[in-house]
């Protein structure tokens, strides 16, 4: 796989071919490093610097009390060993059946759970909806389903937590005055058994760019391939999942991967919804939202780059454990087949 993507790949100069430039191949060169030159130090300076100060932080001792920085002090794997006796991370197996509330990388998995699935498919089946050329107005429902994801997701989140409020929320409000009792109404943010599916409720505000994605991957089907289904007798599902799921399969897979280490980052919503307290019962302390507070809250410094450093390597072995078994189901047209 790798020789397939090297090959479309440009050839590194080596020194020899180097020293063997013109002088208006060097000029070019050095002429466009110059006008590269604001971002590759803004990248050194701002990313990549600070992802090693982040490393090295993970082997010390260093906190911020009472305002002041602490001396750094050399302390090997102390951090990463402590990653497994925090009861709040959830990664001691010991812990899992004493504790009532379960760690926060596991609550983030299991509201993963919930959210993946929602954020792949409602995307993908309004796709299809207004990929429909026989349903009126589709230009006027793309452009509706696209507008919320313009609007900054803190307004949109405080816009829902009025919308979900238990006491003046609309939705609420509707339900008592169809007769449902006060009492059966859910406290939605406020009940652990509905915080989830209002965090999910939430997200669907924004799936406008997925959808448009996924839009963009179903117009590029070729139509002949429907046409050969027909004449062959497929029925609409069978024309969706031999022609048209292989085709777009990239394009799900690219949504896929984007979720899942979006999911991973999750933290504005329990930030602003419930003040990243973790309410109701630690539910809602999710692994970003735990990271945030051990160092800006706790000033954990080295513990908490060791945290960022946990996550981005989970994110990293997720990630290629998707891409290995993308080779199963997704489809690129021209593929060379080994």
């Amino acid at each position: 796989m790798f020789e397939q993507l090297s090959r479309g790949l440009p050839k590194t100069p080596s020194l020899k071919a180097f020293r063997e430039m013109t002088p208006i191949a060097r000029h070019e060169m050095w002429t466009g490093l110059g006008f590269l030159s604001p971002w590759i130090f803004g990248f050194i300076a701002f990313t990549f610097l600070p992802i090693i100060a982040s490393l090295v932080f993970s082997f010390m001792d260093l906190k911020i009390t009472d305002g002041i920085l602490s001396t750094p002090k050399f302390i090997g794997l102390d951090n990463w060993a402590n990653l497994f006796k925090d009861g709040q991370l959830g990664l001691n197996p010991s812990m899992w059946f004493k504790s009532q509330t379960p760690g926060s990388l596991w609550i983030t998995i299991r509201f993963g759970l919930i959210a993946l699935p929602v954020g792949i498919f409602l995307p993908l089946l309004i796709a299809l909806l207004m990929n429909n050329k026989h349903l009126v107005g589709t230009h006027f429902f793309r452009s509706m389903f696209y507008m919320p994801y313009i609007v900054p997701f803190v307004a949109a989140v405080f816009l829902w937590g009025g919308v979900l409020n238990p006491e003046a929320g609309w939705i609420n409000r509707s339900l008592m005055a169809m007769g449902f009792p006060r009492e059966s109404v859910p406290n939605w943010a406020n009940d652990v058994n509905w915080v989830y599916p209002t965090y999910v409720i939430m997200g669907i505000w924004g799936i406008g760019n997925a959808m448009l994605i996924m839009l963009a991957g179903l117009q590029g089907v070729p139509t002949e391939l429907y046409d050969a289904s027909k004449v062959d007798g497929a029925n609409g599902w069978q024309t969706f999942w031999n022609v048209t799921f292989p085709m777009i399969s990239p394009v799900i897979f690219y949504n896929l991967v984007l979720s899942v280490v979006g999911l991973f980052q999750y933290f504005l919503v329990p930030l602003v919804v419930n003040s990243g307290t973790g309410r109701p019962g630690g539910a809602t302390m999710f692994y970003n939202l735990y990271l945030y507070k051990t160092f800006f809250t706790f000033q954990n410094m080295a513990y908490g780059s060791t945290m960022a450093w946990l996550l981005f390597i989970f994110i990293l072995i997720v990630t290629i454990v998707l891409f290995s078994t993308a080779r199963y189901w997704v489809y690129y047209a021209g593929e060379a087949k080994s």
